[in-house]
């Protein structure tokens, strides 16, 4: 039914099919628009990166490591796209300011913030330190903040409408040996629908995507004898790949989902309805003797 994922050297969709995938948006989408993708040179967020590029979008990619950045830019770049990238963390929002400014003045506007940036690890709720919880709960949920207060600022002072989207947990079940990012994620979401509501005046549409178990390059992270089990974390029973994450973000920025706000949409193959995931050794008690 499935191959042998421990068995994998790498993961997730190479730059090939990244270019060809089949996508059901028109070529020119996003044309005449800016997108800036968190976290954007690996993963789910170059995947984003590389199909708002297909789709007419001119890209910045930011994130902290240099290398990455540069490589998914000169893919974006061979796309045709005008694009540009800049290494720096959404944990400080001096950096984050110092990006928007950037980004407004490189491409003279900007219409679409994809919070793709963020991170984890599996780990036991119990064995967590303050330091762990806190670095995981800076990243997810402030860095998320300070992007989208300090773009949705420059919106309302140019009264330019703006759109953000989200990457956030299929967590709606819990997510045992993820307590510090499932908070960080319901946390996100709950802001969502919050900010959608005080920022409507301002044409400014807030919403999250949801994941379930997709194979990207973060599969690396995790223990190889675990992987496995993703396959059975849906009644699919198989993996997603995140060219379906970067439709949702596209469906979501695109004028389809015009009264679409303060929404999750969840991409996990049901899995929400379905089974359990341990990213961290499953304890005995639920074994199912």
């Amino acid at each position: 039914m499935f191959d042998d994922l421990s068995a994998r050297t790498s993961f997730g969709l190479d730059d090939d099919a990244l270019r060809s995938v089949p996508t059901v948006y028109r070529p020119d989408l996003f044309a005449g628009q800016v997108v800036l993708v968190t976290g954007g040179g690996t993963g789910i967020g170059k995947a984003i990166a590389v199909l708002f590029a297909r789709l007419g979008a001119a890209v910045m990619i930011c994130g902290r490591r240099p290398e990455p950045l540069q490589e998914t830019l000169g893919l974006l770049r061979a796309l045709g796209a005008d694009a540009d990238a800049q290494a720096m963390t959404i944990r400080d929002p001096d950096q984050v300011q110092a990006l928007i400014a950037h980004t407004w003045q490189r491409f003279g506007r900007l219409d679409v913030l994809i919070n793709n940036a963020g991170g984890q690890f599996a780990q036991p709720a119990m064995d967590m330190s303050p330091r762990g919880w806190n670095a995981v709960l800076d990243t997810n949920l402030n860095g998320t903040w300070y992007m989208t207060q300090a773009v949705a600022r420059v919106w309302k002072e140019r009264d330019h409408p703006g759109n953000v989207v989200s990457i956030v947990l299929d967590n709606f079940r819990g997510m045992p040996s993820m307590a510090h990012s499932s908070a960080a994620r319901a946390a996100v979401m709950n802001l969502a629908r919050t900010l959608a509501v005080e920022w409507a005046p301002h044409r400014i549409r807030i919403n999250c995507v949801a994941p379930g178990a997709i194979e990207s390059s973060g599969f690396s992270q995790y223990p190889a004898e675990r992987l496995n089990q993703f396959y059975n974390s849906n009644p699919m029973r198989t993996l997603g790949d995140v060219h379906d994450v970067a439709e949702a973000c596209a469906y979501l920025a695109s004028p389809a989902a015009k009264f679409v706000t303060g929404e999750t949409l969840v991409v996990d193959g049901g899995g929400r309805f379905w089974g359990e995931t341990w990213l961290s050794e499953r304890p005995a008690h639920f074994d199912p003797a």
